[in-house]
């Protein structure tokens, strides 16, 4: 059993899912897993993840879904299959700074707290940096500003104390089902000023959908 298991869906994401793994490839901390659930994509995708499986160190498992289910439910059959003490969540064509899960996971003990989420920057479609986004705390998070599209992209709750909670399964804006899920049974979220994360604002994303 790791520590964190991370959970990733991906749908056509051939473009960008080498740079997420990137960012936990070089992750500080190591005692974590990555679950990530191709949504019946269409374009290379599965070939990409099951090379980058291949070539990890990482403990990386794929799932593949026969039909396309949408991001919600592709995020809940990650959630069933993990039996870590804490789950996080990245997209696929999103990524982390290295030392993100380190400081979440230390942020969370030191304060105590059964969830948390970071500040993050933005980038363009190309990778281009545009912005720093700091989310000081739960009502500023919920702004339009902080959660425009970010969804669960810096989240992380502790199992032990939550247990598994699992995402609405409507294919928009089901992050933030999953917020005022979670939000409704533990009362309180803890930000992180530091951004730890990079959100890839894309125009024809289902995120960008408003």
């Amino acid at each position: 059993m790791s520590k964190i298991s991370v959970i990733i869906p991906c749908y056509n994401a051939e473009k960008y899912i080498k740079k997420c793994f990137e960012g936990l490839e070089k992750q500080t901390f190591r005692e974590f897993d990555v679950i990530v659930v191709d949504d019946f994509s269409t374009d290379n995708s599965l070939n990409i993840l099951y090379e980058i499986k291949q070539n990890s160190k990482l403990k990386i498992k794929v799932i593949k879904m026969k039909q396309n289910v949408g991001p919600g439910e592709a995020r809940n059959v990650g959630i069933k299959a993990s039996d870590s003490e804490y789950l996080a969540f990245c997209d696929s064509d999103d990524y982390w700074m290295p030392d993100k899960l380190e400081k979440q996971l230390a942020f969370m003990a030191k304060k105590g707290c059964v969830l948390s989420y970071t500040s993050y920057m933005t980038c363009d479609e190309n990778g281009d940096m545009k912005g720093i986004v700091v989310c000081r705390n739960t009502e500023s998070f919920f702004s339009s500003k902080c959660n425009n599209g970010i969804g669960c992209l810096t989240a992380m709750y502790d199992v032990r104390k939550m247990g598994k909670i699992f995402m609405p399964t409507i294919r928009k804006r089901q992050d933030w089902g999953l917020w005022l899920i979670i939000l409704r049974k533990c009362r309180v979220a803890y930000g992180m000023k530091e951004p730890l994360a990079v959100y890839r604002q894309r125009p024809n994303s289902i995120s960008s959908n408003k």
